[in-house]
């Protein structure tokens, strides 16, 4: 049986990105085996996806992919610990709202972000803002823009490190 054209576009992306996808499953996963089927697992869910409209970013694709089948295996390991364990239902759950401290902390951290968000250059915020608020691509944010990907790439960099520096100062 002959390989598709997009067999083979699926096998040479994994391929090139397969040992920073292994790294990137290991920290997510914190074990070498499970990181290992959980990477088999996303090229197969690839090799099994019914091709619509082309990826735009296929690498960003492979590792959300794989993100996606880690968090399904961690899933399903959750339930069946669960079910194996054998230990009584909880008759109360636990309240998933945060205490208040906890939310009086979030929002002053939201605060400092909007505020860093805020002093970026206005070029540096839009790129900023379309990725991140709006969720586009960085192809799409460039044609948008009429910039290079790279460029979009480049903001998005400089804005999260100025973000990271905010947060650091204000000690959160």
């Amino acid at each position: 049986m002959g390989s598709s054209a997009q067999e083979l576009a699926v096998e040479a992306l994994y391929r090139q990105h397969q040992t920073a996808l292994r790294r990137f499953l290991v920290r997510m996963l914190r074990c070498e085996e499970t990181a290992a089927e959980v990477s088999q697992e996303a090229w197969l869910r690839l090799l099994r996806r019914t091709p619509g409209r082309p990826v735009e970013e296929p690498r960003a694709y492979l590792f959300q992919v794989a993100a996606n089948a880690a968090r399904d295996r961690m899933a399903r390991e959750r339930t069946h610990a669960g079910v194996v364990d054998g230990s009584p239902v909880p008759e109360a759950v636990a309240c998933s709202e945060p205490d208040a401290e906890t939310a009086a902390l979030a929002r002053e951290r939201l605060l400092l972000l909007a505020e860093a968000v805020d002093a970026l250059s206005p070029r540096c915020r839009e790129v900023f803002l379309m990725s991140r608020l709006d969720g586009l691509a960085n192809g799409e944010i460039a044609a948008r823009l009429g910039i290079s990907r790279n460029m979009v790439e480049k903001h998005i960099i400089r804005a999260l490190v100025h973000c990271r520096r905010c947060l650091d100062a204000a000690g959160k």
